[in-house]
């Protein structure tokens, strides 16, 4: 185990695997190595190839929504934030580089020279969850000779992709310590320990014409083994080094241990797993860290929520209240203002981006986009509107994030769902609703959403991090 954060031991993550060059033939002749042979150029430069590799290092270190957290912790403290803690008193500055953490929830921020009932705050909103498999709480189980775990179905996964994949397991773990008495640890099994099967075409011929159909409760029970010793807490107290009757319960999630790549011929994809949402997640980590020196104007924050994928409805969750809580207490600390209405008037001057992955345009079903609005990899961030408010973009705010992507380099791309298809939601107008707060929905395209290996496109990621750069320190 590597350092503790906020009280929480942290798994030091796994290095980035190599680049694999690209090549092979489609005969079954024997391939030699050349050792010769030149990987093929990248169409990236320097900046993009970074940016894109970066993320990929991001990903592969948050295989759960603590671990994202910490490494978005990490990473920050790098650049000179330090943790506050929520049962302490704040006692803040301009300049002050802090963070707070509420379990699998971050928020983080630079204090400006203004006054926030003044100046407001300027805010991107993201989330670190992604749909997966949970372990249930009595965990382990055994059929027919394979030790299996239970699982929950968190969120809305895309099944099937689930199949056949290597996955391990991660979260947080809470051990006893004495009467009334826990402490959570992270754990990363990292090693692949379980397998959802498929099973046989043989034993559903009609699978390919008729479609496969899992039911939740009996097909998606991972395999852990061959044996009769089902036992989840045992593997976590070896794993933690703790004795057995200290494990006491757990968060834990499984994941593919594929590591992310960059992919297509010029490296011009992003191959990895929970791309919606830990890609706007590391673009407004870079965003903030990058724009921390200064600090004149409105305080600059980042709120990266747990429990989007499930509806927010938590203490760590956008509809809880941990943002009102912490932007209540700057605007308390910053001047030791206990005037009522001061943070209504903070969030009256503030904006918030919410940041979420968007639906590119897919080549295979481009009928299911709304014609006018079909963007696609590359080619920058997308502003999401619904009129039925699924997203809580407007006209002004749609008008104002066009002016920081104008700054960043590039046209927004726009996004409206088919008129005839129901839309999905995100924190954005969760939190408009709670604060009062002008907000507008964006995203960097993908493909493969909810997926167990998504897709986005390797530019957008620099251009994102430009634009959240911008959002939070243009105007």
């Amino acid at each position: 185990m590597a350092g503790g954060v906020d009280g929480v031991e942290v798994r030091q993550h796994r290095a980035l695997a190599p680049a694999v060059p690209i090549g092979g033939c489609a005969t079954m002749r024997p391939v030699t190595a050349n050792t010769d042979r030149s990987p093929p150029p990248s169409s990236l430069s320097p900046s993009e190839r970074e940016a894109a590799l970066d993320l990929c290092r991001f990903v592969d270190a948050s295989p759960s929504p603590f671990h994202a957290a910490g490494e978005a912790i990490a990473r920050l403290e790098r650049v000179g934030f330090s943790g506050l803690e929520e049962r302490s008193a704040w006692t803040l500055a301009p300049g002050d580089r802090r963070w707070v953490r509420r379990g699998g929830t971050l928020i983080a921020f630079v204090v400006g020279d203004a006054h926030p009932a003044l100046a407001g705050f300027r805010m991107i909103g993201a989330h670190t969850d992604s749909p997966n498999l949970r372990a249930k709480p009595i965990a382990g189980r055994v059929s027919r000779g394979y030790e299996q775990v239970g699982v929950e179905i968190y969120g809305a996964p895309l099944l099937s992709t689930w199949l056949d994949r290597d996955l391990s397991l991660a979260g947080r773990v809470t051990l006893g310590r004495g009467p009334g008495r826990v402490q959570s640890r992270l754990v990363d099994l990292q090693r692949p320990i379980a397998r959802v099967a498929n099973v046989a075409i043989h034993l559903n011929r009609g699978v390919n014409k008729d479609g496969l159909v899992l039911n939740e409760q009996k097909h998606m029970v991972p395999m852990l083994g061959l044996g009769d010793d089902a036992d989840l807490a045992k593997i976590l107290a070896a794993e933690l080094g703790e004795d057995l009757r200290d494990v006491l319960a757990w968060d834990l999630g499984f994941y593919d241990t594929l590591p992310s790549t960059l992919g297509g011929l010029g490296e011009e994809l992003v191959f990895a797993a929970r791309l919606d949402n830990l890609g706007s997640s590391h673009a407004a980590v870079r965003a903030l860290g990058e724009t921390a020196e200064a600090h004149t104007g409105p305080t600059r924050l980042v709120a990266l929520y747990d429990h989007e994928e499930c509806g927010s409805r938590s203490a760590t969750g956008a509809a809880g209240t941990v943002l009102a809580d912490v932007t209540a207490r700057i605007v308390e600390a910053f001047t030791g203002d206990r005037e009522a209405q001061a943070l209504p008037r903070a969030m009256s001057a503030s904006l918030l981006v919410s940041a979420d992955m968007a639906h590119a345009v897919h080549p295979n079903y481009a009928d299911q986009h709304e014609p006018q609005h079909a963007p696609e990899l590359g080619k920058g961030l997308v502003i999401k509107t619904n009129a039925n408010q699924s997203y809580a973009t407007n006209g002004e705010t749609s008008a104002i994030f066009a002016t920081f992507c104008k700054e960043a380099g590039f046209a927004p791309q726009q996004f409206v769902t088919r008129t005839d298809l129901p839309c999905g939601s995100t924190i954005g107008p969760i939190t408009a609703a709670r604060l009062g707060v002008a907000t507008v929905d964006v995203g960097a395209p993908m493909l493969s959403m909810h997926s167990c290996r998504e897709m986005c496109g390797s530019r957008d990621v620099v251009l994102a991090i430009a634009a959240f750069k911008a959002a939070l320190t243009v105007g």
